[in-house]
């Protein structure tokens, strides 16, 4: 088993995308997201890569495109505002159906907002932030390990797909340093006949997401639409406590803190569980059936004004109360926030 290193999270999903077989970076400085793209600068230069700090995200984008049309792993990343301005580019790559892996480590919002660590971005990327009918797998870490072992994964998604795939994280765990184990490095990437590589023996291959006729454009929406189904089944959640009463929902650095709470209060005999989802698209509509039939309410727990907690309603149907925890701003909810709110509910308090 390889060692266990300690490193930062904006580092360590960098190198695993290396291993991921991702040697094409372009991207533009934004806090707190900074130590990635200065990680790649240095790291692709030692492994015959290339990285480009592109004149601005838009220009960041298009690079991703330009590469993805070749078929190489690439990769941008940012914070909040930098993502806002990618989302043109983004709708692009959807429509020309281009693998690539898109990080974005949400800071406080909205406007330039501040940079501290936030999970205010969630309609953005989960309903899509671009122009069109479109969808992207969205996988939402809780550590920096599991951005590591969530690096591989999305960009083995996005080539499946041949569709942008998001990392979504935030301020906090991008910043912080916890022990990792990173892969070996790949040593065989999927065959991609479609990508624009030269001519050679076969016919011209075109990647294109203009239309002129409306028809054209229905059918290959159409397409898209199918293969957006096909993604449903790429559902990623951990419950903890499936025999719980209430259940707390969060994502990413709130269920961290979400968990620390539940176990405080379990510790005071209350029945408290969790629903993690790790993908945000396809939501994980399943792992709330399986527990609404006991479940007294749910709580959903956001950094944010509430965004997610309108997928926790769809799923849980109106069958039991969801009612709502969060902190904007950049601001963390702390474990006793929870706890208090929890004990406010089942006092009978709105």
């Amino acid at each position: 088993m390889a060692d266990k290193v300690l490193m930062k999270g904006n580092e360590a999903i960098a190198e695993a995308a290396i291993a991921a077989g991702c040697h094409y970076f372009f991207g533009y400085p934004i806090t707190p997201q900074n130590e990635l793209p200065e990680y790649m600068s240095r790291r692709l230069a030692q492994v015959g890569g290339t990285f480009v700090q592109a004149e601005s995200e838009v220009a960041a984008i298009n690079m991703v495109y330009g590469a993805a049309c070749a078929g190489v792993r690439a990769m941008t990343s940012s914070s909040s505002p930098g993502i806002s301005l990618k989302q043109e580019g983004i709708s692009y790559c959807v429509g020309s159906e281009l693998p690539c892996v898109i990080v974005n480590m949400v800071r406080g919002g909205p406007g330039l907002g501040s940079i501290q660590p936030a999970q205010s971005d969630y309609f953005q990327t989960v309903k899509g932030g671009g122009h069109g009918d479109y969808k992207m797998l969205i996988l939402a870490p809780a550590s920096v390990q599991e951005m590591v072992d969530l690096a591989k994964v999305a960009f083995d998604l996005a080539d499946q797909y041949r569709n942008p795939v998001v990392i979504l994280g935030d301020g906090m765990l991008g910043q912080m340093m916890e022990p990792v184990v990173i892969p070996e490095a790949v040593t065989e990437l999927p065959a991609k006949p479609w990508a624009t590589v030269g001519k050679g023996e076969r016919a011209p291959n075109i990647i294109n997401s203009l239309f002129i006729e409306a028809d054209a454009c229905e059918a290959h929406n159409h397409d898209l639409q199918k293969k957006f189904a096909a993604m449903m089944k790429e559902i990623r959640y951990e419950t903890l406590y499936p025999d719980a009463e209430i259940f707390l929902v969060a994502y990413g650095t709130t269920a961290r803190i979400a968990r620390t709470a539940i176990e405080r209060m379990r510790a005071k005999g209350i029945s408290v569980g969790l629903i993690r989802p790790i993908s945000l698209f396809p939501f994980p509509d399943c792992a709330f059936e399986a527990v609404v039939g006991q479940a007294k309410f749910f709580l959903a727990v956001e950094m944010s004004a509430g965004q997610m907690i309108e997928d926790v309603r769809l799923a849980v149907k109106d069958r039991k109360p969801v009612h709502f925890y969060g902190r904007m701003g950049g601001a963390v909810p702390a474990p006793q926030e929870l706890i208090d709110e929890v004990e406010k509910l089942l006092k009978g308090g709105m």
